[in-house]
């Protein structure tokens, strides 16, 4: 079963990690796949061909600034030029700049604001001409659970995850009669090449805290965001999908 046959999702940041990913899981239903990256051209072209032989589907790496507001609305228009339109976009560009505010940085609470909040402004501004034509479209946004539940040394960051939430409630009453849709995923702690690196004591406390007792997998983030951009939840909309093992309840 293709649940995403014939789509085409736009997924920012989706070189590594979750957003890495969510790209296969989309792929491996049926979705033409439309990805941002920061840096590596030859990673990112490796990722497409590998994309595209293992699943049949169109897929394409666009080198783009998510948090450039110019950047965002070149960006879109390149993607419906190349793919012929956008059906899910997922907002997942992210960075972490973690110290206690007594430390922090002009720069670096800009940095964290700018990657992490701005960019889904932008990146839905963008789209929303193609989804408003469609009368239909699916936006993710990626939070995290401390921008529920906020965490000592992520001022900046759990500012800019609860500000997706407030952007995802409010982008869901606005567009909800058009029949755009738009929900936020907030993971826990998840498995990737970021986490891989944490001292092992440090994975324990994390884990002894779930009650799953384990970390999860970027297929489990993945998975809620295939829900999210098919047909099976076209009731769903203004709601945020803790994927977290159970850390928040």
């Amino acid at each position: 079963m293709y649940m995403l046959k014939g789509k085409t999702s736009l997924i920012t940041g989706a070189s590594r990690g979750i957003g890495k990913g969510i790209a296969e899981v989309f792929a491996k239903n049926g979705s033409n796949i439309a990805f941002t990256f920061a840096s590596s051209v030859e990673k990112a072209k490796a990722f497409e061909e590998e994309l595209s032989a293992k699943y049949g589907v169109k897929v394409k790496g666009y080198q783009s600034d998510a948090a450039d507001y110019n950047a965002a609305m070149a960006l879109a228009d390149q993607v419906v030029a190349d793919f012929g339109s956008i059906d899910v976009l997922i907002n997942n560009a992210g960075i972490t700049r973690d110290t206690l505010l007594m430390r922090m940085s002009e720069e670096q609470w800009d940095e964290v604001i700018n990657t992490n909040l701005k960019s889904t402004f932008n990146l839905t501004k963008a789209c929303l001409k193609t989804f408003l034509k469609n009368r239909a479209g699916s936006i993710i946004n990626m939070s995290s659970i401390v921008g529920l539940t906020g965490n000592a040394g992520q001022s900046n960051y759990a500012a800019s995850k609860a500000g997706m939430i407030g952007f995802t409630k409010s982008m869901a009453k606005e567009l909800g009669s058009r029949n755009v849709r738009c929900n936020a995923i907030a993971p826990g702690f998840i498995e990737t090449e970021m986490t891989a690196s944490l001292d092992a004591d440090v994975k324990k406390q994390w884990i002894d805290t779930i009650p799953l007792k384990r970390g999860g997998s970027t297929d489990d983030v993945a998975n809620a965001c295939l829900f999210l951009a098919s047909d099976m939840s076209t009731y769903v909309t203004g709601q945020t999908l803790n994927v977290c093992g159970g850390m928040v309840m």
